[in-house]
């Protein structure tokens, strides 16, 4: 089974590898940097030669490709699939692109695995490409739409298909906005946590679950689009 890594030095010193197959939730406080994480684990990704679908349920695909040019950050497009969420919910007259597929809402739970789907079976089956990350952003989105149950019931299902395929697979969830129950249960699906806290004006990050032990606390800002990490607890 092939080895992924986050692209985030210390952590991936910490992890030593992620097993392909592997489901991750990112849970966080708002306003922590937690897009722009997932992004840089994204980029890391397509630039060692890997394939990304982008679910975003936040803002226009566009939006998400707009982002890299802005940093400056050159990837290839034919590796990036984008499941936009927004912008038939604007009534905006968009089409489809060979990046960017539109589903009708994040309720539309049916189309935008219909979507997911189409860009996991042309990477694997048409350009042969063996590593692949898959990326909700955000589930706190869909739950605001759908009930644990259904939520649960899609996420089983591609959760199952990252195993089956060896990808990677990468859930953003917004900390405080859900029961605890509602996490405790979406939790069982997941191989490991990137958990963020926030203390006073400071964020910390650390893994759990994707090795013997967790992480330490590693205290970072976000500097652009850069990630930077200090020294662990």
């Amino acid at each position: 089974m092939e080895r992924y890594s986050l692209g985030i030095e210390k952590l991936d010193k910490n992890i030593n590898g992620i097993r392909g197959g592997s489901n991750i939730m990112i849970i966080g406080p708002p306003m922590s940097g937690k897009e722009t994480i997932v992004n840089n684990i994204v980029y890391k990704g397509l630039k060692m030669g890997d394939a990304a679908v982008i679910v975003t349920t936040r803002e226009p695909g566009e939006n998400v490709v707009d982002w890299f040019n802005y940093n400056n950050l050159e990837i290839p497009l034919d590796h990036l699939g984008i499941v936009d969420c927004v912008t038939k919910t604007l009534g905006v007259p968009t089409s489809d692109t060979a990046t960017i597929r539109r589903a009708s809402s994040p309720v539309d739970l049916t189309g935008i695995g219909v979507k997911i789907s189409q860009f996991l079976e042309e990477f694997w089956m048409k350009k042969n490409i063996r590593k692949t990350w898959l990326c909700i952003n955000s589930l706190s989105t869909i739950l605001m739409y759908s009930n644990i149950q259904t939520v649960f019931r899609f996420l089983h299902v591609f959760t199952g298909r990252v195993k089956a395929s060896g990808a990677i697979g990468i859930y953003v969830v917004e900390d405080g906005m859900h029961d605890t129950q509602a996490v405790a249960t979406l939790k069982q699906l997941f191989d490991g946590v990137i958990e963020i806290r926030q203390e006073n004006d400071i964020y910390l990050i650390r893994t759990t679950g994707l090795n013997q032990k967790p992480s330490p606390w590693y205290e970072y800002t976000i500097e652009g689009a850069e990630l930077v990490l200090k020294d662990g607890e």
